[in-house]
């Protein structure tokens, strides 16, 4: 027991030192009573770390003396408790079936031997000679650990069933398609000059143009952007294809003269150009491409919503109507009837 005592205080005893108590335990063990052999195992199997031949000394000692160590001790691994299934009778298995955790490997041993065991009884004893009387308290003790083995094979065969299972419905499942939105390139420097250039001019629709261009979209989607009067479609989109912030704050001040106010020690495009982040604005403006590509369905002839020879909108008042067709209509109403 002072062998024992002198190993149980050590935490975590380095290779020397199990090498070495192994050594010492086989002879001091053998050659002890049964009472400390009993002393011994109980000790042993509160123990983290115990050498393998240690174990499995204690594991093939008598029942009585081996019975609370295979019970109770987490240090022993499968391969000494296979050994001691295989080599030891019934009282010893049905100890290590009373662990707590027991591995695949050694419920299935347990199983099997629970079935070898049967196979010469059933044998031996003739149907007709079987008892009906109820099976003792030692054999209902033995039954019972055999029972919870044979219970945990069938529910890991059942939980490996039901993933099975769960994979292939999981397999079957349409794959989505995650979709992709369109890129968005830096603005080259010949747009950029046009952008400028069109800015400077006041040509509008050539600016929508160039800009529809820059973007890789629809002609509608430039006039849309250029058509919102706060500016910050267009502040958005220049943005997004990272156009210089002077040239970017030039446009805006040419389209929306409202934005070369003051606001406090800077203009108001300057503070509009100051809000934004590139990675937004690439973002929101990557939106607006992709409903633009689901809008646009096949070529089509488009005449620019800028342009001053479209037709009237039905759908605004007659005050946003274009001049011209005011006029004309003006002209009709007062020529009416005067050539009677």
């Amino acid at each position: 027991m002072a062998t024992v005592t002198g190993f149980e205080g050590l935490r975590h005893p380095r290779r020397t030192d199990l090498k070495q108590f192994s050594e010492l335990f086989d002879p001091l063990f053998s050659a002890s009573s049964d009472e400390a052999r009993r002393q011994a195992a109980a000790a042993l199997s509160q123990c983290q770390h115990v050498p393998p031949s240690v174990a499995l000394q204690i594991g093939n000692a008598p029942i009585s003396i081996a019975a609370i160590f295979l019970t109770r001790s987490n240090a022993i691994d499968d391969a000494t408790l296979l050994q001691v299934i295989r080599s030891q009778g019934q009282a010893h298995a049905t100890a290590i079936a009373r662990r707590d955790n027991l591995s695949v490997h050694v419920v299935d041993a347990l199983v099997e031997r629970r079935q070898t065991a049967a196979a010469p009884a059933e044998t031996a004893v003739p149907a007709s000679q079987v008892s009906l009387a109820a099976p003792t308290t030692d054999e209902a003790l033995q039954r019972r650990p055999e029972a919870t083995a044979q219970g945990m094979t069938t529910a890991k065969l059942l939980r490996e069933e039901k993933l099975r299972s769960d994979l292939k419905s999981l397999a079957r499942l349409p794959q989505k398609t995650v979709p992709v939105l369109p890129g968005i390139e830096p603005v080259d420097p010949v747009h950029e000059a046009l952008l400028v250039r069109f800015a400077r001019s006041g040509e509008a629709n050539l600016f929508a143009a160039s800009l529809s261009a820059a973007l890789s979209s629809s002609p509608e989607l430039g006039e849309r952007i250029l058509l919102d009067i706060s500016g910050q479609q267009l502040a958005t989109a220049l943005t997004a294809l990272d156009m210089h912030s002077d040239d970017s704050l030039f446009i805006l001040c040419a389209f929306y003269p409202d934005l070369t106010g003051r606001l406090g020690g800077t203009t108001r495009g300057e503070a509009l150009l100051a809000s934004l982040s590139a990675e937004t604005c690439r973002v929101r403006v990557q939106a607006w491409l992709q409903t633009d590509r689901k809008d646009t369905v096949g070529p089509s002839e488009h005449q620019a919503y800028l342009s001053p020879d479209r037709g009237a909108d039905p759908r605004q008042p007659a005050a946003r109507q274009e001049p011209a067709r005011i006029a004309a209509d003006l002209q009709q109403k007062r020529t009416f009837g005067r050539s009677r």
